[in-house]
């Protein structure tokens, strides 16, 4: 994934015919190609999965591999925080168009019953892996991979488990799409090299997009004992509400949630190097958010966003953020927001990054905000 937004590249793609929903001007999406790997899932947890359960399964062994853990092997004190925004989209939609003209569920199989429960992703990674510890699922739109991983961090600090899965999943539907072209917030743009525009002056909405974040997340001096390679540390975080509105952004609350991660983390403004923006390029949200970010730094530390490469990925989007944040820390290299950038003065006088930009060493800010008024940040480290 950082490989390919280093060269520059861009994940989204047209949207099938067969998939576009009459009245809805949206022309763009990024979709996963089926994983080669599937096959590879064993059968008897394959039958309760649907793509995101998939998604966050591949995505969670890679990163117990990476850790140094077999899916095999045993994992005391462990669990999962996983976040979604419902259930499978593709199997409610299917269970509805059959229930809808029959009246009755005779044709429904009870399999999808298990795909559309909220907390299908979170239960079957620790089915998956044999973790017997709390699952934790936040239910928060387009916070809830950062939530994800917050709330495994605070599980571990307060010695409740010594190792957490934790992240966001989320599944392409057409009705996601159409969700926020009828609330006034998706792009109508006809090319997917342009369509996602965070923070410039051409942008005019969010690209949906689907996927899977995991990060394993273990007690410090646990990883120590085990010779583990730490990649980053988190050391802080913060979750609030905005009273603004259930659609309403809030650079208030916005700047607020940032100081407050920060102080969590015991650090001041001038600790940070880099600030990863949530900015899904509608006009209200990515202005919001640039107005708070110059209310604590004004133009001192840089600033993009990840959403031109990827689209907005929703509850999986602060968790593969998160990933991209830890990989620019380790290169000291910065992805600057993508697509012949050209800010927006609405979005207030801050330091964009910029293409071949080094990274300081020093901490980093990744946001996360979703409609309804939830706001969380996070606060990494450098490993040390």
């Amino acid at each position: 994934m950082v490989a390919g937004m280093e060269a520059g590249n861009c994940a989204l793609s047209p949207i099938p015919d067969e998939q576009k929903i009459p009245g809805i001007d949206c022309h763009v999406a990024g979709r996963v190609p089926t994983p080669g790997e599937v096959r590879s899932i064993p059968r008897e947890l394959r039958r309760t999965m649907s793509p995101m359960t998939i998604f966050a399964y591949l995505a969670a062994r890679e990163a117990l591999a990476q850790a140094g853990f077999s899916p095999e092997s045993p994992l005391p004190r462990t669990g999962v925080s996983l976040g979604s925004t419902m259930g499978s989209g593709q199997e409610l939609e299917a269970l509805f168009s059959s229930f809808i003209p029959a009246g009755n569920l005779d044709s429904i199989r009870t399999m999808t019953f298990f795909k559309i429960m909220a907390h299908t992703a979170a239960s079957g990674i620790a089915i998956a892996f044999g973790l017997s510890g709390r699952v934790i699922n936040p239910v928060a739109a387009c916070a809830a991979g950062l939530q994800g991983i917050g709330l495994a961090y605070e599980t571990i600090a307060f010695g409740r488990e010594d190792r957490m899965l934790c992240g966001g999943t989320e599944e392409y539907s057409p009705l996601t799409t159409a969700t926020f072209d009828k609330i006034g917030a998706a792009s109508h743009a006809d090319t997917a090299e342009k369509s996602s525009l965070p923070f410039d002056r051409r942008r005019t909405g969010i690209v949906c997009s689907e996927g899977a974040g995991i990060l394993f997340l273990e007690e410090r001096e646990q990883a120590l004992a085990r010779n583990s390679t730490i990649l980053a540390e988190i050391v802080g975080f913060s979750s609030l509400s905005s009273p603004a509105g259930v659609a309403s952004p809030d650079a208030e609350t916005c700047a607020a949630c940032m100081e407050e991660a920060l102080a969590d983390a015991g650090a001041d403004l001038q600790d940070v190097a880099y600030v990863n923006a949530h900015a899904t390029a509608t006009p209200a949200g990515d202005a919001a958010e640039g107005k708070a970010i110059e209310k604590l730094w004004g133009v001192r530390v840089p600033t993009s966003s990840l959403k031109g490469y990827l689209g907005h990925t929703l509850a999986a989007s602060g968790a593969l953020e998160t990933s991209a944040c830890i990989a620019m820390m380790r290169s000291g290299r910065l992805l600057p927001s993508r697509n012949d950038f050209q800010p927006d003065p609405s979005c207030g006088a801050i330091q964009h990054a910029r293409p071949g930009q080094t990274l300081a060493r020093g901490l980093v800010v990744k946001n996360s905000f979703a409609l309804g008024g939830i706001y969380s940040s996070l606060v990494l480290a450098p490993a040390s």
